[in-house]
């Protein structure tokens, strides 16, 4: 071979294995570039919303408090806000007319106050809706990370394994560089020399060239994608979207509260609680890695995380890590509605078998999973044909809905309580643990923990809320999603009151001197055409609206009728409905071509039947026909959109009308509503709650009979 041929060759095996190499380094190095733009990116929207906020308070705050300072010289000098003054120095201060140095130190201490407590309070909400610059960027930041992690792993494992062969081989090539020193080269070193060529110019390529370079133009191909592919990563897995942030930069999600609420003693013997997510097939978040924890550790507990928390994966990971460890039977218990939709949960986020127990086959099913083991599911219905040998013990039973049970003499709470006496581990879920009264969370805790029943049963009453939260912290535990899910988009609520139509009046006065309390409540909805009614115009604009905005409506009513009729009017943009007489595995099939249809597609449900178990994050639009009678109900259906993988904005339209029913329901609600979060959510005072039953509202239709007489209403319309 020609020296001077080689010679090239040479100098060109070097510097090819030189690029590679650093090709590998930085594709090593790119997840920790994009970790530190993660970290830098969440940190400046949190100043930019720190900024525009301390831009609203006027610089008048500071003396709030009475404290003497020399506004007007503030403002003379442009610091008309907190935002103008807050990163000033107090020599700069100072050195106003009429500013003293001690007022000046004073001044930056009260304007540092005013920032630390405005930070704290910073929330950033991310969501499709708003891709402005600086979200894009994290965004964009979070998806490289995402996407490139496999790659710059893959890179890491070549330098690792070849790294030090290249570089020696290198080495002891080094004398043929050039002609001098390959003349003076003589034996072993001139041997090693060829050899380290060969070796050289067989591994760029062979299997370590061709690895490096896939991996490198993979990394290259996530690194040079535009900013859609960053927001369909985040529309597409949101979940793990957030689990990054949290991770890199746990304050930008989250208060400084990182057991959620505990008592320190509690919380202290929970913390080292061991988890085992081998086969659990989803990305678990901080707060919810120690709710499973909690479960773990405290063994018979009723979770009460408010909808969409995501109590059903918590459920499933406590499952795989108690499999980790040696258990094999798990049984869950659960409306029939929902019963398709925990079984395909298991399967889809863990390696467990699910074994529905259900229907003709039911005692074969309960059969094979006792002798094979799995995650067993039923409804509480076919508990009663549940029955266990002595020596049998699942290793877990899980209650979904356990307010179902809050009754103890209905014979599915007995028999529900009668498979709990098997388990040593017990998992009550529920987001409306009161619901109506708070001697429902004290029947559940009951079922759990008999003693701490007891003791609690005679604090109920006090005033000592504190005091009454830890008294069940370990049994009881509850978060609301502003707590532990900051990111979620905005949920806008509104209030839609409409004027009844000449049609609408005169069947609601036909309703209400027929005292018929079905049509009372239905009031703009009981016409046989609904182009008569102002609920279902306004339910065509919101649709329309929707339709606009590419985004997806899912429509409660509490009556079947309506619908139906609601069905009927909106024609081929509406699916089949969702009502009570729609078994489980249909249920699930219609939601999930809701999931796969267009912008613009209503899905209407009957808010007994689908408000509850049912995961329609792909709605963003929920209408409600009518004011329901407990805050409960219609919180459950707001749920099924309204919760974690959420990706836009969700809007509420609550359908109410002027003059009417509407009215004395909706403050009844938001009175019940208060005191359900005033003592689920803060343990305030423990009072019994008010509900709407039927004589309750017998008394509020002869009252709204009376006002409409006495208003001569009627013959107005």
């Amino acid at each position: 071979m020609n020296k001077k041929f080689k010679r090239a060759q040479v100098q060109k095996c070097i510097s090819d294995h030189e690029a590679l190499k650093n090709s590998l380094i930085a594709g090593r190095n790119a997840v920790e570039k994009y970790r530190n733009e993660i970290k830098a990116s969440s940190d400046s929207l949190i100043e930019e919303e720190l900024i525009r906020i301390l831009s609203s308070i006027p610089v008048e705050e500071l003396n709030r408090n009475k404290n003497g300072f020399r506004i007007k010289s503030l403002k003379d000098s442009g610091y008309n806000t907190i935002a103008d003054i807050a990163f000033v120095s107090a020599g700069q201060i100072d050195a106003i007319y009429g500013i003293s140095e001690e007022s000046a130190a004073e001044i930056v201490a009260a304007v540092d106050s005013i920032v630390k407590e405005t930070r704290k309070a910073v929330q950033i909400r991310i969501s499709s809706d708003s891709r402005t610059p600086g979200v894009t960027r994290l965004v964009n930041a979070v998806s490289y990370y995402a996407r490139s992690v496999v790659y710059s792993e893959a890179c890491q494992e070549i330098l690792n394994t070849s790294q030090e062969i290249v570089e020696q081989a290198v080495e002891d090539l080094k004398p043929a560089t050039t002609l001098f020193r390959w003349i003076f080269t003589f034996g072993s070193s001139r041997k090693r020399a060829l050899t380290a060529f060969e070796l050289l110019t067989g591994m760029l390529t062979g299997e370590y060239g061709e690895n490096a370079s896939r991996a490198i133009a993979e990394l290259d191909a996530v690194l040079n994608s535009d900013e859609l592919a960053g927001w369909n990563f985040f529309n597409t897995q949101t979940a793990r979207f957030f689990s990054i942030v949290e991770e890199i930069n746990p304050g930008f999600l989250s208060n400084d509260d990182v057991v959620y609420g505990l008592p320190e003693e509690l919380a202290d013997s929970i913390k080292d609680q061991k988890i085992f997510t081998e086969g659990l097939n989803c990305q678990l978040r901080r707060y919810q890695e120690w709710g499973v924890k909690y479960i773990l550790h405290q063994e018979r507990v009723l979770l009460g995380d408010e909808m969409g928390l995501g109590k059903t994966v918590q459920a499933i990971a406590a499952m795989v890590s108690l499999k980790n460890t040696g258990s094999r039977h798990f049984l869950v218990i659960c409306p029939a509605s929902v019963l398709s939709n925990w079984c395909r949960e298991i399967s889809k986020m863990s390696d467990l078998n699910a074994v529905k127990i259900y229907g003709a086959d039911r005692m074969t099913a309960l059969e094979k999973w006792i002798c094979e083991g799995g995650a067993a599911v039923t409804t509480y219905e076919t508990t009663g044909f549940i029955r266990f040998e002595d020596d049998f013990k699942p290793d877990m039973v899980i209650v979904d809905e356990a307010h179902y049970i809050k009754n103890p003499e209905a014979k599915r709470s007995e028999n529900t309580c009668r498979i709990c006496s098997y388990a040593k581990n017990i998992l009550f879920m529920t987001g409306t643990a009161l619901e109506n009264r708070v001697d429902e969370m004290i029947s559940l805790i009951g079922i759990l923990r008999p003693e701490t029943a007891a003791q609690v049963k005679e604090k109920i009453y006090l005033s000592d809320a504190p005091k009454f939260r830890e008294s069940v912290a370990h049994v009881y535990y509850r978060r609301k999603r502003e707590d532990v899910l900051r990111e979620l988009p905005e949920l806008i609520e509104k209030k839609e009151w409409c004027t009844m139509t000449p049609e609408d009046i005169e069947a609601y006065s036909q309703a209400l001197n027929s005292r018929n309390y079905s049509d009372i409540r239905r009031v703009s909805w009981n016409h046989d055409n609904l182009i008569c009614s102002s609920k279902a115009q306004r339910l065509l604009d919101i649709a329309e609206e929707a339709a606009a905005e590419e985004r997806k409506v899912i429509v409660f009513s509490f009556f079947r009728d309506t619908v139906s009729k609601i069905t009927e009017l909106l024609g081929d943009r509406c699916l089949e409905p969702v009502t009570g007489s729609v078994s489980p595995e249909r249920r699930q099939e219609i939601i999930d071509q809701f999931d796969r249809a267009t912008s613009g597609t209503v899905l209407p449900l009957q808010i007994t039947a689908g408000g509850t178990g049912l995961n329609i994050q792909s709605a963003s639009v929920v209408v409600i026909c009518e004011p329901q009678f407990k805050p409960s109900v219609e919180n459950q259906a707001i749920s099924r959109a309204y919760r974690m993988g959420q990706t836009r904005n969700v809007i509420v339209y609550r359908l109410l009308c002027d003059n009417s029913v509407d009215e004395h329901i909706v403050d009844i609600l938001e009175n019940k509503q208060n005191i359900f979060d005033a003592y689920a959510d803060k343990s305030e005072a423990a009072q019994e709650m008010t509900e709407i039953d039927d004589k309750l509202f017998s008394c509020i239709a002869e009252r709204e009979a009376a006002r409409m007489i006495s208003r001569n209403f009627w013959r107005k319309g």
